[in-house]
């Protein structure tokens, strides 16, 4: 059997049917149709904003797809998570042009999922060596410095190395189910004096507030304004500007509800906070969040309490809150690693960012096990 491979400047050229035959099987509701036309169709990846679509389709020789992988031609390395800042400004003070670059990613999500999509009656390790051989000779084509592939599984991550690119590894902070049957089952997991801290935020929190977790049928479009004044009012002053448009929010509600709990707090019925999660097969993503008030421990309760409440309902495995945060460790959430893959096409830059990841990766390694020893809100007798 031949393949073909095609490259297409949006998802909606491939077509929801045929993206979503790929992608729907691994339950990663970032790499859902919905969720990527979303970005794109509301203009919040899009070539003005430096996200320029360069996703790929392998095909057998009847058209039918049997792989596609989210890519990008990127003009900057905003909205990544993973920083290559340095690598950038170094390739360019010696004389080089770093942007523009491709790279294999879910816009603004620092989530760990596949990148290499196969439908599920091909063979995975085929299609996705296919994809990845397509993507480094597009690099290639197109005259670009490099292919960065952020937050990939673990298993995709090997096979790049395996392949030739070079790997790096952060962390970040995870909160893992270990069969709880109720929130107070997992405090009593907790030291006494974590358990007395997190019972003390949560009062403080809730105290005057009326707090809800809305999902499917229950969002409605006056919800999502509120959202989004509280992620506009945040973002804007956390990180100068918020990526992502209030188009985005109304067409993730209206394909994908059923993946969604938003949960929000009202003062008198008036929305003061929010905090947007994305449900997986096996997972609760925390994603965007936004407050009007200044309220003490709200953002923990939001975001990571209630988190977990919702989690251990639906019996999740766990709750991936995000990029950074050593905060995190006290609420229960510890220190897990994340992964990237890099190929970069001039060995003048590929040497040194190759001598920089090989020192860089131990340190982490060291990072995530000494933050669990020292940090960790458990009781040592666990």
């Amino acid at each position: 059997m031949t393949f073909t491979l095609q490259v297409h400047a949006t998802v909606a050229d491939i077509g929801r049917e045929a993206w979503d035959a790929c992608a729907s099987p691994s339950g990663d509701p970032f790499v859902s149709f919905a969720f990527l036309d979303a970005c794109e169709a509301s203009g919040s990846a899009v070539p003005s904003q430096g996200w320029a679509g360069r996703h790929l389709s392998l095909r057998e020789d009847t058209g039918a797809v049997l792989g596609v992988m989210p890519l990008w031609l990127k003009g900057h390395s905003q909205g990544e998570y993973v920083f290559d800042h340095s690598w950038a400004e170094a390739y360019e003070r010696a004389g080089g042009r770093y942007y523009p670059k491709l790279l294999g990613a879910v816009p603004f999500t620092p989530v760990t999922g596949p990148r290499f999509l196969a439908r599920p009656d091909t063979d995975a390790a085929t299609v996705r060596q296919a994809l990845l051989q397509g993507a480094r000779e597009l690099v290639d084509r197109l005259g670009v410095s490099s292919l960065h592939v952020n937050f990939p599984t673990r298993t995709e991550w090997e096979a790049m190395g395996e392949a030739g690119l070079l790997l790096r590894q952060d962390m970040q902070f995870v909160w893992r189910n270990e069969h709880y049957r109720t929130f107070e089952d997992f405090l009593a997991a907790l030291s006494s004096g974590r358990r007395k801290t997190v019972r003390r935020e949560r009062r403080e929190a809730q105290a005057g507030l009326d707090i809800r977790v809305l999902t499917g049928a229950d969002i409605e479009e006056a919800h999502w304004d509120a959202f989004f004044a509280c992620y506009m009012d945040t973002g804007s002053r956390k990180w100068g500007r918020p990526y992502l448009t209030r188009d985005f929010f109304s067409r993730i509600g209206a394909t994908m509800a059923d993946r969604i709990a938003l949960v929000m707090a009202f003062r008198d019925d008036r929305p003061v906070a929010a905090a947007l999660n994305l449900i997986g097969r096996d997972a609760l993503y925390g994603r965007q969040w936004g407050a009007l008030e200044d309220v003490p421990f709200l953002h923990f309760e939001l975001c990571y309490y209630q988190a977990i409440d919702l989690a251990i309902a639906r019996g999740l495995s766990r709750v991936e809150a995000g990029a950074q945060g050593e905060h995190k460790i006290a609420r229960g959430y510890l220190p897990s690693p994340v992964y990237s893959a890099h190929h970069i096409a001039d060995h003048a830059l590929r040497g040194p960012v190759a001598d920089y990841l090989a020192r860089e990766r131990p340190a982490v390694e060291a990072g995530i096990a000494d933050l669990t020893a020292e940090l960790s809100p458990f009781r040592r007798d666990r």
